[in-house]
């Protein structure tokens, strides 16, 4: 049987799950569906790769994901990977398995790519909560990302095919579907009407939830939605960052600590229990101990209970990295500072 190992995002989950469906049947076979978001991140693929091939000796071995499309060479080199495929190439990955091909890495320019799968996919294992993906890439470049260099420009699912996603997922009892993207906040032609459509469409759909969600970008007509329909589960994932507004700047970010408590607020204002989770990065370079002070306060002003807390991790090929570095031990104590502010 075919073995699908994920690493990193929600957007992996949903393509791995794309995955399975294509390959069953495959015999002998484990894809390792790959997460580039930092350095890090690149370190603990190759050594699940590593792992993998000396528990399997025999199997053969697919990389594809984020990291085989920013490091295609690095991967190929490795002597425990058959076949490495970039992103585009993922989506049509039995073409490369069941046709002869005389190279190891096949790996195409991800901006040129402009489509999408259209593969409907029919459950997710293990799983209560199912993924849709609205839109994959990103046009914006903040500074410390390299997941545009991975994922491409942003480009929407038609929204006719969403709503026939959501709706084979439905029929199959999944209760919760989650609209997940790279940018989810960027789907064109408008967020905010494809969420209002997906509830007109599926007026008893038990849950409607979303992935991370970009302050900048969550407009008046979404809190509005937030209001109006019950069914909008009452949890909202923002892609946050830091509290201090320099460093925001610093990073390319688009929306200011200010506006974060105002949407907070709003939507607190339609739907009383709502509760908040975010992304933050401690020891973004040049950030200041007064700088993450203002992040400590950031979560008791918008009243943040959910904290997913990153120490800043250099990835290189990315602006950030080429700015003054905050010491690693410094990252570290304020990250466990943030994890404390969140569990209090």
């Amino acid at each position: 049987m075919v073995e699908v190992v994920t690493l990193g995002c929600r957007i992996n989950a949903y393509e791995s799950e794309v995955l399975k469906e294509k390959l069953a049947g495959v015999e002998n076979l484990i894809v390792v569906n790959t997460c580039a978001v930092t350095g890090e991140a690149e370190r603990q693929c190759r050594q699940e790769i590593r792992k993998l091939r000396r528990d399997n000796p025999n199997a053969r071995i697919v990389v594809t994901g984020c990291a085989a499309q920013i490091a295609p060479k690095r991967y190929g080199a490795m002597p425990e990977v058959d076949l490495v495929l970039g992103n585009r190439e993922k989506a049509e990955i039995e073409k490369y398995l069941n046709s002869p091909i005389t190279e190891k890495t096949i790996v195409g320019d991800i901006f040129d790519y402009d489509s999408y799968d259209r593969y409907v996919i029919t459950g997710f294992e293990g799983r209560e909560r199912a993924f849709v993906q609205i839109q994959q890439g990103c046009n914006h470049r903040c500074t410390y990302c390299i997941v545009p260099y991975a994922r491409g420009n942003n480009r929407s699912v038609p929204e006719a095919d969403i709503l026939h996603q959501i709706g084979e997922l439905l029929e199959r009892g999944f209760a919760e579907i989650c609209l997940t993207g790279v940018d989810a906040c960027s789907y064109q032609p408008s967020f905010s009407q494809l969420v209002r459509h997906i509830l007109e469409r599926f007026p008893n759909l038990p849950s409607l939830q979303f992935g991370s969600l970009d302050p900048a970008a969550v407009d008046d007509e979404f809190i509005a939605l937030v209001g109006k329909y019950p069914n909008i589960y009452p949890h909202f994932h923002l892609s946050i960052q830091s509290g201090d507004n320099l460093v925001l700047k610093r990073m390319k970010r688009r929306h200011t600590r200010e506006q974060v408590i105002e949407l907070c607020n709003k939507i607190r204002k339609l739907r009383p229990e709502a509760t908040f989770g975010a992304d933050f990065i401690c020891g973004f370079p040049t950030e200041t101990e007064e700088q993450f002070e203002n992040t400590l306060k950031l979560v008791d002003e918008a009243k943040i209970s959910k904290l997913h807390v990153f120490p800043y991790s250099e990835r290189s090929g990315t602006p950030a990295a080429l700015m003054p570095q905050v010491p690693v031990e410094v990252r570290r104590e304020r990250a466990k500072r943030l994890r404390q502010k969140g569990d209090e």
